[in-house]
């Protein structure tokens, strides 16, 4: 029996996701950690033919709609390379409170690794109508502003809201998606 009742049911087609950060520590809040995020998103584009169509990254969780070929894995993937990277990147920096939290928060079945950052799985629910994609679009937009954070969803840096309001984002967008 599988873990998990969230499937990539149609590997090509856009997906709605979220990754998250064990017992919703707060990672992101340091941008170099951040980046680590886009740097692997850029790649997922650039090498992996995976179309980003919207994204927002909170400090302990990110949301973001995907679509290209053999998602399912490249997602793993991200979360994998991620995870190595964030981890390396907080030895460096000496951020041993957060690796502490890691190591404890590590769940038991994961004997080949000292830490873990994500929550297993990342829910994909897949986008077959542009009345979805619209409402998943917005639904990632208005993360920060529904947790207070800004006032409008364009003014939160780590966010395509931005792209979709004609400014410059971290990263590139695939817009429209059909």
């Amino acid at each position: 029996m599988s873990r998990s009742r969230y499937r990539f049911c149609e590997p090509e087609s856009p997906h709605f996701m979220t990754c998250t950060i064990v017992a919703w520590l707060p990672v992101f809040a340091t941008r170099r950690l951040a980046h680590i995020v886009f740097e692997s998103w850029q790649f997922l584009q650039t090498e992996r033919s995976i179309d980003i169509i919207a994204y927002v990254l909170m400090e302990n969780h990110l949301h973001w709609i995907a679509a290209g070929p053999d998602l399912g894995k490249r997602v793993g993937e991200f979360k994998s390379f991620t995870a190595r990277s964030i981890i390396d990147a907080m030895k460096e920096m000496n951020y041993q409170t957060m690796l502490k939290e890691l190591k404890f928060f590590k769940q038991r079945h994961k004997t080949d690794q000292e830490f873990q950052l994500w929550q297993e799985g990342s829910h994909p629910k897949v986008i077959e109508h542009q009345e979805t994609m619209e409402q998943k679009i917005q639904y990632i937009h208005q993360n920060p502003v529904k947790r207070g954070y800004v006032d409008l969803p364009e003014h939160w840096r780590y966010s395509s809201a931005r792209n979709y309001a004609g400014q410059e984002g971290i990263i590139d967008i695939r817009k429209p998606w059909m």
